[in-house]
């Protein structure tokens, strides 16, 4: 909730807690119950349409959120975005008290949605204002760690955003049990203009590391009146109770603790590397860690949007389940590891390029993380699915392995390779935490290690062939980051000779994943093409 980028509005959709009443002509009228076919097409094209809302709405947002930050580095200094993620610290570690996975729940509950979401409102709004508290009171120590008292100001400045964060919680529940369109087209882009424009707007005027901070507050506020105003459940439509309360914490305890671990690993990478290297080399940590974070949230956001209520909606239906599965197993990796393919090949010089010479140490984390968007992918799928099949208490072995990996990678690398440790200690820890979730999910989905290994090895190869021809392109003949005005083009280069090579060696390795990519990108130029657009009016 507190990096240098806007408040990321979780996935959701829009809709109440329960339905409307049908006149009696409507109920002698009723037409047949639908078969479970036209139940399964009526599924897919929700899921397809609110996962091309996300993705449309996911570039918008992204190319936004891109242009804050080249414009963010231009006007503020590497230890100023170190001093924003400083203060973010402890908010962004006690969110996950606030929402103490009842979102989840929520989701994922089959009945007595209005009293559900009614105990959600006011369990997490109460708990929300309590972490606002305790946050203003413990700022001083985060001041007191990084040894610097702008830090601690600024921690005390941003504990108010955690009780506007307890009231997007229910909305963004609702809208995500319903697929909502309107969700994703609306919320997530007005977040990410409101906090650009107010951030970039107050950096130019001066303001420094406290422009973020006005941005943070902006984009909040906006979250929250965008989701209350699409979703149209009210608190006085349900009664809370302990019991609901109990049922509910019960599903997403273990999602607590998950997120509690990943907040957990981030303040330990920050604290550390604060510590260890200084503000400047987190604010650079922060910068590369944002740029690897721009294709990963498109992934985990457009599948998560859909996936989870999906997979809990399939759960019954076992052939149904094991063929989603695969399928958007299948997709994600195929478009994970040709962005960890680019990345490797052109991150330092992309970052010279767009931000400035005096963040390339941001270029080279961001190469080290390379393998965060691929284990991201793997782990959103195989996570999604255990949701899905309400067995949460498995997700208990992620949160261990990542957390106990994660902070011994980076006490083990942060010493002999500074950033680039930091980046790799990221990268492993995201690629075996996502081979676990994989074992995980296999028996629960009913899929084989060797139909796992078939839905992502291909990728994977093809994407290592790609690096094999354009590394040595970039790093030996091209050289983007000298090349002035001319440098973006090179890189484009990059990525045209990339994909050529990812498409063939895909064609060979994996043809049916190659023949369904093709469709879906024929199927999209149909839809946007203008002789389709003419013929359709």
């Amino acid at each position: 909730m507190t990096s240098s980028d806007p408040p990321v509005p979780r996935a959701t959709g829009a809709a109440t807690g329960g339905t409307q009443h049908e006149g009696d002509a409507a109920v002698l009228e009723r037409p047949p119950a639908p078969t479970a076919g036209d139940q399964g097409r009526s599924l897919r094209s929700r899921i397809g349409r609110v996962a091309a809302a996300s993705a449309a709405a996911l570039l918008f947002s992204e190319l936004v959120a891109l242009g804050q930050t080249i414009a963010l580095a231009r006007l503020l200094t590497p230890t100023e975005v170190g001093l924003f993620v400083a203060g973010g610290v402890l908010t962004t570690f006690v969110t996950n008290f606030v929402e103490g996975g009842l979102r989840s729940g929520l989701v994922h509950r089959a009945h007595d949605l209005d009293d559900a979401a009614a105990t959600v409102f006011w369990a997490t709004l109460a708990t929300g204002a309590l972490m606002a508290l305790l946050s203003l009171a413990a700022a001083p120590l985060v001041g007191h760690v990084f040894g610097d008292r702008s830090a601690g100001l600024v921690a005390a400045a941003l504990s108010g955003g955690l009780l506007l964060y307890a009231l997007t919680n229910v909305p963004e529940a609702l809208l995500q049990r319903e697929f909502s369109v309107r969700r994703r087209l609306v919320v997530g882009p007005a977040v990410a203009v409101t906090f650009a424009t107010v951030s970039v707007s107050t950096a130019a005027l001066g303001l420094g590391v406290w422009s973020m901070v006005l941005g943070s507050y902006a984009s909040s506020l906006v979250w929250v009146l965008t989701l209350w105003w699409i979703c149209d459940w009210r608190p006085a439509r349900g009664r809370p109770s302990f019991r609901l309360w109990r049922e509910l914490a019960r599903f997403g305890f273990p999602l607590v603790l998950g997120m509690l671990g990943d907040r957990g690993q981030k303040a330990t990478q920050s604290v550390v590397t604060g510590a260890a290297l200084g503000t400047a080399d987190l604010g650079l940590l922060r910068y590369g860690e944002r740029m690897a974070r721009i294709p990963v949230m498109g992934l985990v956001e457009v599948s998560s949007v859909a996936l989870f209520p999906a997979f809990a909606r399939l759960a019954d239906d076992r052939p149904r389940f094991r063929v989603a599965y695969l399928r958007a197993l299948r997709l994600t990796v195929t478009a994970a590891a040709a962005v960890a393919a680019m990345v490797v090949t052109a991150g330092v010089p992309l970052v010279v390029l767009v931000l400035g010479e005096e963040w390339r140490g941001a270029g080279h984390a961001l190469v080290a993380m390379a393998g965060l968007g691929l284990g991201k992918a793997v782990m959103t799928v195989g996570e999604e699915a255990i949701k899905g099949a309400g067995r949460t208490r498995l997700l208990n072995w992620l949160t261990l392995t990542e957390t106990v990996l994660s902070v011994g990678l980076l006490l083990l690398l942060i010493g002999p390779l500074g950033l680039v440790g930091v980046g790799l200690s990221i990268s492993v820890t995201a690629v075996v935490t996502a081979v676990l979730v994989a074992s995980l999910a296999a028996p629960v989905v009913g899929v084989s290690a060797r139909q796992t290994l078939g839905a992502t090895a291909p990728a994977v190869a093809s994407a290592l062939v790609a690096c094999a021809v354009t590394v040595p392109l970039e790093h030996l003949v091209l050289h983007s980051a000298s090349r002035g005005p001319w440098g973006l083009a090179c890189i484009a280069l990059d990525g045209v000779v990339l994909l050529l090579v990812y498409g063939v060696t895909l064609r060979v390795t994996a043809p049916t994943t190659a023949r369904e990519i093709a469709a879906m990108v024929a199927a999209a130029w149909r839809r946007v093409s203008p002789g389709r657009a003419a013929g359709d009016r």
